[in-house]
């Protein structure tokens, strides 16, 4: 069997995981967005994944999405979203490219995209920010640093970015109970943050679970899961 062949059937079985997530959870699981990470993956297998019902994807660089996007002439009823670091000169294609960005990391790259999409006078764009909730590899913003304080009173003057919540990547655990707490630690943020009530901050997203841990994300309140391995195997 290829691997075009064993994507659907690999998506029924992490929807399967997923709904039976959140039921534990007491969670509706048409709340929780199926993310497919298509990175490194060619064309023909995010076809699969269209045709096995996804309708959001997420790269993790600008330039190889770019060398895809013309071949996915599904795309006008999909999602993409940037779900890797981005760097400062490559804010212009990346609006131009993605739907979303996942990896807000401080308030000057937030301001460059708010400024790139007011000069092609283009609708806000949603995003999301990334929190480093105790990796000291991984990117994001510290819970309790200044910047991100800085940045969330910052958004009100950042019309064409609208923030809608927050995401993470734990320290990798080979048992996914060791993200557990992690997890717990974004959705208590996410809360606190909500309860503030701060001019063009939403917090209706939690970004966190991947293929190995993401039904402990769903338990914890997760509602949008980025799977890639799950549904087109192992990377080579």
């Amino acid at each position: 069997m290829t691997i075009e062949n064993s994507i659907p059937k690999n998506i029924a079985i992490v929807r399967q995981r997923i709904a039976a997530a959140a039921h534990r959870a007491g969670h509706n699981p048409e709340g929780i967005r199926l993310m497919a990470v298509t990175k490194t993956q060619p064309p023909e297998r995010i076809v699969a994944a269209y045709e096995a019902g996804i309708r959001s994807f997420g790269e993790n660089r600008v330039q190889e999405f770019a060398a895809k996007r013309e071949q996915l002439e599904f795309s006008s009823d999909s999602t993409f979203t940037l779900i890797g670091q981005l760097q400062s000169n490559k804010v212009n294609k990346a609006i131009e490219l993605f739907t979303s960005i996942q990896t807000i990391d401080s308030l000057r790259l937030a301001e460059r995209i708010n400024g790139a999409l007011a000069r092609e006078n283009s609708a806000p764009m949603s995003v999301a920010i990334e929190i480093n909730v105790g990796d000291p590899a991984k990117a994001g913003l510290a819970s309790d640093s200044a910047e991100l304080e800085e940045l969330l009173l910052a958004a009100e003057r950042l019309p064409h970015v609208r923030i809608e919540g927050l995401m993470t990547i734990p320290p990798f655990t080979d048992d996914s109970e060791g993200a557990r707490p992690y997890f717990r630690r974004l959705r208590d943020l996410r809360d606190r943050i909500a309860a503030r009530r701060l001019p063009g901050v939403g917090m209706e997203m939690l970004s966190m679970g991947m293929s190995h841990d993401f039904e402990v994300a769903i338990e914890e309140g997760s509602t949008c899961v980025r799977i890639g391995t799950a549904i087109f195997g192992e990377r080579s």
